[in-house]
């Protein structure tokens, strides 16, 4: 007797996520997993990522079983949650945004209220930096802004993955550059790879 096939599942995701989920899927088992990634720049454009999550569901989410959203709230106010609520397939990964779900929830709020005027960024936020904190908030051209976009903030936190000696560097730069204190926490993957390898073994 033929063991039953796997749910089909489509992982739509943040392409800042890109590095991270193909790590976590080079593992093998995969087979019946679809990753599509989403543009990274909606980091800093929140209002656009429900309106290419209800594209994609409705061009091809009848194709699948099952649906993980690779978002947390992501600055969408709780629109991408209303909208899921009525895509019962789909669900979202747990906590606001990518800082809580590589940090864990509980370490996040931990360091959240320890100091409240923290900037964080993940390995992705430290290679790309140049366009997607400098350029895209316009401090390339004009960095006479970082004293008003930063002036409640104390210190960068680098949320690291796989972090490396330049990668470490490039980070403390980002913060001498926002006049920041720099802090480091190394946590993985966290609850990204958590909830990928569980729904890998549901399937």
């Amino acid at each position: 007797m033929q063991p039953p096939e796997p749910d089909r599942i489509l992982l739509l995701a943040c392409g800042a996520l890109g590095s991270d989920i193909r790590q976590i899927t080079q593992t093998g088992g995969w087979d019946h997993v679809d990753v599509e990634l989403l543009p990274a720049s909606h980091h800093n454009r929140p209002d656009r990522i429900v309106p290419d999550i209800d594209r994609v569901l409705r061009d091809r989410g009848d194709q699948y079983d099952q649906i993980l959203i690779g978002y947390g709230d992501c600055g969408t106010g709780g629109e991408l949650d209303r909208f899921l609520l009525h895509h019962p397939k789909a669900q979202r990964l747990p906590g606001d945004h990518c800082y809580a779900f590589f940090a864990g929830l509980d370490n996040f709020l931990a360091e959240h209220e320890s100091e409240l005027g923290t900037f964080y960024v993940t390995d992705y936020l430290v290679r790309h930096q140049d366009a997607l904190i400098f350029g895209a908030l316009g401090l390339t051209e004009h960095p006479e802004l970082i004293e008003m976009y930063f002036a409640n903030y104390t210190r960068l936190l680098y949320i690291a993955q796989d972090p490396t000696p330049e990668l470490i560097e490039a980070a403390q730069q980002c913060a001498t550059k926002l006049g920041l204190r720099f802090d480091q926490s190394n946590v993985g993957r966290g609850l990204l790879q958590t909830q990928l390898l569980e729904i890998r073994r549901a399937a």
